[in-house]
């Protein structure tokens, strides 16, 4: 299952994480992160997925309306 750039950023800022932050801890490009969630590119399902498995890892529960992120009970 993969995420959209709301819940990304909804996310990581949940969880106090920089882009720069994510990017390095997913081996990934801060650029990249940053454009996905400006909406002006996408990354693999692939990506997507890992991203989505370690915020879920580090607590995070998805939502598939505002805020779109939440810390789990």
């Amino acid at each position: 299952m993969t995420i959209i750039a709301a819940q990304l950023k909804a996310a990581r800022e949940l969880i106090g994480l920089s882009q720069l932050v994510l990017a390095v801890q997913m081996q990934i490009g801060r650029r990249a992160i940053a454009e996905f969630e400006a909406g002006e590119a996408t990354l693999s399902a692939e990506t997507l997925g890992a991203l989505r498995r370690a915020l879920e890892a580090a607590g995070v529960e998805f939502l598939d309306r505002e805020p779109y992120a939440r810390l789990r009970k």
